[in-house]
This record gives structure tokens, sequence and C-alpha cells, in this order.
């Protein structure tokens, strides 16, 4: 029992620890405690498995399945590395929060039953929303609101979904579901919420950005990826997904080409490349689910590297506008260099992690005969390559020079670029690893001819494109509206309408009321007197009011009778 532990427990106990420790102590357990996770993970048998009983149902906080061990894994690699950078940076609350957020993604991707996961879910929630509020200013606090209530919903929504399909099957399991009826609807829609699918994308770019450089790291890793896994999970070769994958592709590119600020650019680009995982989850086949899971794999790495870089500038400049950027790479090499091996990832450029991964994804469209989905692939990754390959680090780093020097980052923040650096090249360059530990067995070879012609070429094309419209692609000050201008600006704005709609009328029907009141006393009262007036109000003998007494008595005795 001891050694058959849930891993995600020892994360979450970390969330305990950091608080109550300080130095050296508070080091060893934020590196020590993901990687005995990992090493947990890796020595648990396949066949390992917790079972409780609550009532009629049998939960299982630990059940382990192959996709799971691919998703734990990368969590716990996220949370050791996520940890070095945020080390000397971030608050006690920020990292016992994102602790308890990393411990909780792991204890989803480890779990056997829709109860446990949402119990899981729920601390998710809780801890990334700490996460963005640790960053300690207005625009994170007013964000991390809007976040908390967003997810609240989501929450809401999975819990319906989950409840009705209970009460409906009898089943808790957390395995492949058919979509039967509204409750397999109301779990997808759960799903899809923290996935970032439309129409609810927009949370992404709104919260992650106002985290601070750290917490913006842990951020990109695990809501949206716990998504794609339970995706995985439950509705793989679902078609409906195919299409909402597909339009978050292009959400992303658009907007991340409109923005001007680097930071939200990234955030973009996460809805995009969970666009790729999802189409390749709607497709359902062996090879596309293999190539979502390597996907989410590759992507947790360099996104986190990308948003390392970007935390970097942030950390060393204050700013994180393109137009208050460029020529950094004379002051800041090694971020430099990590934030471009970042952006080349994720452009799928040969012999980097992105590669490896998201071809599989094309490829299986390819297979299937599903013609227009590999299009539009192929479309979207020159548009991957012109706002996150090229227009990311060159407007940062390379643009014109913004006459700004600073230095690169403190040795931890380095170090965790340079690790994640190292892992981009090395799993595109050596990528079966990798490919061991897919959930299923297909056999793939990335590196042909074909695969790396057809890749050069849009990445040449779409570089040329880039610099032959450069003047297009420069930023303004400018700010780029998305649906969350609804629940932002619209509903606070009709709220604000309705309440002064509610208090003016009030207002006036409170003056009226009085106005009544006044007209009616000054008929019945003798101011000058200072006593009533009128037919009731003059004095009556005692000898009337005992009568009237009599007859009021008489009436009440003789209706409790009838």
């Amino acid at each position: 029992m001891m050694i058959e532990l849930p891993p995600g427990w020892l994360i979450i106990a970390g969330a305990l620890i950091i608080p109550m420790s300080r130095g050296i102590l508070r080091q060893v357990a934020m590196l020590g405690l993901p990687l005995l996770a990992l090493a947990l993970i890796w020595t648990l048998p396949m066949d390992a498995g917790w079972q409780v009983q609550l009532f009629e149902y049998r939960l299982s906080p630990l059940e382990f399945s192959a996709v799971g061990k691919v998703f734990a894994t990368v969590f716990t690699i996220m949370t050791f590395v996520g940890g070095i950078f945020a080390m000397r940076t971030a608050s006690t609350l920020e990292l016992s929060a994102a602790f308890l957020y990393a411990g909780s993604a792991v204890g989803v991707a480890c779990c056997g039953d829709l109860i446990t996961l949402f119990i899981y879910w729920e601390l998710m929630a809780l801890g990334s929303t700490v996460v963005i509020l640790a960053s300690g200013t207005k625009a994170a606090y007013q964000a991390g609101m809007r976040y908390l209530l967003l997810h609240a919903l989501g929450g809401a929504v999975l819990m319906a979904g989950i409840a009705w399909h209970v009460y409906t099957t009898g089943s808790v399991a957390f395995t492949k579901l058919d979509i039967q009826g509204p409750a397999q609807w109301l779990i997808l829609v759960g799903f899809l919420i923290n996935a970032g699918a439309p129409p609810f994308s927009a949370w992404i770019a709104d919260a992650y950005p106002e985290a601070s450089p750290s917490g913006a790291v842990f951020l990109s890793a695990f809501t949206t990826k716990t998504a794609v896994f339970a995706l995985l999970v439950t509705f793989p070769g679902t078609s409906a997904l195919i299409p909402i994958g597909c339009f978050m592709i292009f959400y992303g590119i658009i907007y991340a080409l409109l923005e001007n600020d680097a930071r939200r650019i990234l955030a973009y680009s996460i809805v995009n490349q969970v666009g790729f995982m999802v189409t390749g989850i709607g497709i359902g086949t062996d090879m596309a689910l293999n190539g979502a899971a390597s996907h989410a794999f590759a992507h947790i790495i360099y996104k986190a590297l990308l948003l390392m870089s970007a935390g970097a500038v942030l950390y060393k400049t204050g700013k994180r506008r393109c137009t208050d950027l460029g020529g950094l790479y004379q002051s800041m090499p090694v971020t430099t260099i990590c934030g471009t091996i970042g952006a080349l990832a994720i452009s799928s450029f040969p012999f980097t992690s992105g590669f490896i991964s998201k071809s599989m994804i094309s490829q299986s469209a390819a297979y299937e005969h599903i013609t227009w989905v590999w299009f539009l692939l192929a479309a979207a990754s020159a548009g991957v390559f012109l706002h996150a390959g090229i227009k990311y680090p060159w407007f940062v780093f390379f643009q014109k020079d913004s006459g700004l020097r600073p230095s690169d980052p403190p040795k931890n923040m380095q170090i965790a670029m340079i690790f994640f650096a190292f892992i981009c090249i090395a799993l595109g360059v050596f990528p079966q690893p990798l490919y061991d530990i897919l959930p299923y067995p297909v056999e793939y070879k990335p590196y042909t001819a074909d695969h790396l012609v057809t890749q050069f070429q849009l990445l040449l094309f779409a570089g040329l494109a880039f610099f032959l419209l450069l003047p297009m692609m420069k930023r303004t000050e400018t700010i780029s509206l998305d649906l969350d201008w609804f629940y932002r600006k619209l509903l606070p704005s009709w709220y604000r309408g309705i309440a002064a709609f509610v208090g003016n009328t009030y207002e006036v029907s409170q003056r009226f009321i009085v106005s009544q009141l006044s007209t009616t006393l000054r008929k019945h009262y003798d101011h000058e007197e200072q006593k009533p007036k009128g037919y009731f109000a003059k004095l009556w003998p005692t000898e009337t009011m005992v009568l009237w007494v009599v007859v009021l008595l008489s009436s009440y005795l003789l209706f409790s009778y009838i």
C-alpha cells in the first residue's frame, strides 16, 4: 500500500510543505517531490490500483493506464523544471498553489473514476486561480475572478453531466463514453471548456498573461492538457471534435497574428496547439491518438520554454509589448537562443520535438482520406510558423533596437530554459523514447523524404511571406476584441444600465408615494392646532367606544360559530 501511492499526492503534499519550510529545505521539497513522483510513476506496475467504496460506488483514486502514464510523466517533469524556474522569484503563495495545481493534474492522469476526476478537476481550478491572483496586480485580480467564474461554470456543467451519467448508467468508470444523450454531451462540454474550445477560448489569453513570469509557465501546462487527456480517454473518435479542433487552430493563429502583447501571442498559440490535439482525438485512429498524446507531451515542454523566455524578458525589462521590445539578443543571448529553439519546436521545424509529434496527426488525416482536414492542418502549420516561429522571436529579440540592454535572468531561470531547449532538440533527433511510451503500437517514421520536403517548403514560403509583408506584420498600440468582450464589457454595461433603470424607477416611485402620503396627511391633520382633523378625529364619549367594542366582539363570536 505504501508503494502503490497515487503519485499526485506527493506533489500535493508539497503544497503543504512549502509554506512551512525555508531555504534549502524548501528547495529540496520543490525539486525532490516531483522527482519522487516521477520515479513512482515509472516503478508502479501497469495493473496498480486502489479501490475505495463510497456508498454504492467503487472509486479508483489510482488506476494506471498507458495514456495516463504519458501525461503523468510530462506533468511531473514540468513541475520539476517549473520549480527550478520559479525558485528565486515566485512567492510562497504562488509556489504552494502551483504544487496543488500540478499534483491535481497528475491525479487526473492516474485516476480511474469520474468522481475522483471531478474532485481533482475542482482542485485544479482552485490552485490555478490562486496562481493568477498571486501576481498581486489589479489586472491579475480581475482576470483571476473572471477565470474562476468561467471554470466554476465548467465545473458545474461537468458535475451535472457526471451525475446524470451515473444516474442513468450506474457506472462511475473513467473510460470511453458513447454519446447516448444529454449526460455525455454535458461531460464533453465540461471538458471542452477547460480545453479552451469555442466559444470559451478567450479565457486563456485573458488570464494567463496576467500571472507572474513563473506563474504563466505553470498555467500553460496543466489545465488545457488535462482536458486533452480526458477527451482522449472518454471521447476518442468523436467526429464533432474535428471541426471544433480546426476552429481552435485558426482562431489561435488569427488572434496571435493580430496581438501586440508577447505573452498574449503565446497564450493564443496554446489554443492553436490544443486545436491540433482535439482534431487528432476526433479522427480517432491509433496513429491520431498517439499523435495527440505525443503532441501534448511535446507542447507542454516547448510552450513552457517559450513562456520562460517571455517571462525572463518581463522579469528583466518590465515590458511585454512587442512595440516596446527589440534588439535583446545583444544582451540576453541565452534567453534568445532558448526562445528561438522553442519557436522552432512549436513550428514543427525538422529535428525538433514539434515535428515528430504534430506530423502524426496530419498523416493520420491523410491515411483516413479526410482531405479537407489535411489541407487545413498544412495551412495551419504555415500559420504557426508565422505567429510563433517568426513573429514572437523577431519582434522580441531581433527587430529594430529598442535600446534596452537587460542581462540574462538569474541562473536558475537559465538552467530551466536550457534543460527544456535540450529536450526539444533531443526528442526531435531521437523520437523513439517518446514513441515507445505512447498508448498504441503504431509504426511511424517521421523522417521520410516527402515529410521533410513538404515541411521545409511550408516553412520556407511562410518565412518568405512574413518578411515580404513585414510592414503589415508590425504591431501598433492597439487591442484585439475577442469573445470575452461580451462578459467583460457588454454584460457589465447591461448590468449598469439595468441597475440605473431600477434605481431611477425606485426613486421616482418613492417620490410619488411620499407626495401622496403628504397630501393625505395635509387633508387629515391640522398643523396649526397640532392635532388630527375630520369626523374620526373628534372626541367620542366612553359609552360609544364601549358599544363599538361590544359590537366587534359579538361579530367575532358570531363568525366563529358559523
